[in-house]
């Protein structure tokens, strides 16, 4: 499937493609964006052998189970010296056991903290943690400003527009955090109330944008081509671009934007070749870490990659429920003879959210 034209739009086209965050200078503008269950070791260092990554985030941890180093809090946190730059997302409502978590990574030698205030998830909301922080300007910023204080580390933050359409505190929110020393800011163009439904506001991330005086507001959502991000930073004025979906759907998004605006050069499609050595590295970067339980955990990945690849879709379904390391390559060998048959080219597996009103997330 080829790329569509790429245009840079004349705000990008001259500025510096490195940008400076809490004076770790990242040589591109466009980051992982944290995805709950998917932004692991294995897919951030496979991602970032594909070039043009500027940023990873891993997925959001719990900070009391950073704190007690709980098996699943350190596999989050998991990191290789190939796997930098990296933040750190913590997530909690307790002011004490978030600053306990940032003392625990700034000991441990992380680089970066981000603190999450964007989560819909009704299990991080009732702890106090995630987008429910917003609801709360004053709160938040007195959590903020105690982890800020309590470690040498530079400290972001990631939040919605607001709670729901009636409670839009994003721009007041991130005028606060400058002035008590935030990072950066990242900011989900979608209330708490939209969850991961409707289509992002990019009004709203600009609004963003224009209540801040200096600090990099790095906007997020809906980016599923380097047309999306190229158009949301034009639009928004946003200083970077996270993308979540859309390096999930499309692991070469971010080769294709250095080529864009680094080289000037249109995107390319990835060859044959190319698909299959990724879907094995991935794979095997996996097993490094979980061995053969890698088997279980990869199955989410096929309903993402399967569009990309090429994968017949039968093929697709058997990657959604391969038991073992030689099953896996006896797929794969099918997936060499058999790439280019699939008829859609649309993802069957878009990141699965809760179904039914967001009240009951």
């Amino acid at each position: 499937m080829s790329q569509p034209s790429s245009h840079i739009p004349d705000t990008l086209a001259e500025e510096d493609p490195t940008i400076t965050l809490g004076g770790r200078i990242l040589q591109s503008r466009y980051f992982l964006a944290p995805l709950a269950g998917y932004t692991h070791l294995a897919f951030r260092t496979a991602m970032r052998e594909l070039g043009g990554l500027g940023l990873a985030t891993t997925d959001l941890v719990l900070a009391t189970h950073l704190i007690s180093e709980s098996k699943k809090s350190m596999e989050l946190v998991a990191t290789t010296p190939a796997d930098k730059p990296l933040t750190v997302q913590i997530y909690s409502g307790v002011i004490e056991h978030l600053v306990k978590a940032a003392h625990w990574l700034e000991d441990h030698g992380y680089e970066a903290i981000d603190i999450n205030m964007g989560c819909p998830m009704a299990k991080i909301n009732s702890q106090g943690g995630g987008a429910r922080m917003m609801c709360d300007t004053s709160g938040a910023c007195e959590v903020v400003k105690s982890v800020i204080d309590a470690v040498d580390l530079p400290v972001s933050v990631k939040m919605r527009l607001g709670w729901d359409s009636e409670t839009i505190t994003a721009p007041e929110l991130a005028k606060a955090f400058e002035e008590i020393g935030v990072a950066a800011i990242t900011v989900h163009g979608r209330t708490r109330a939209q969850g991961f439904h409707g289509h992002v506001d990019l009004d709203g991330i600009r609004a963003v944008k224009e209540a801040v005086y200096q600090i990099p507001v790095v906007g997020n959502g809906d980016v599923l081509t380097v047309e999306n991000a190229l158009r949301m930073r034009e639009v928004t004025g946003c200083d970077a671009v996270a993308i979540g979906r859309g390096a999930m759907m499309d692991p070469w998004i971010f080769r294709n934007l250095e080529r864009v605006i680094m080289q000037g050069k249109e995107p390319i499609e990835p060859t044959g070749e190319e698909k299959i050595q990724f879907l094995i590295r991935h794979f095997t970067l996996m097993t490094e870490q979980h061995d053969d339980y890698s088997c279980v955990l990869f199955r989410k990945f096929a309903g993402w990659y399967g569009a990309k690849l090429g994968i017949p879709e039968d093929l697709e379904n058997r990657l959604r429920q391969f038991e073992s390391v030689d099953e896996f390559h006896e797929i794969v060998t099918q997936i060499k003879e058999r790439q280019g048959e699939r008829e859609s080219w649309i993802p069957t597996n878009m990141i699965r959210v809760p179904n039914g009103p967001v009240e009951r997330w």
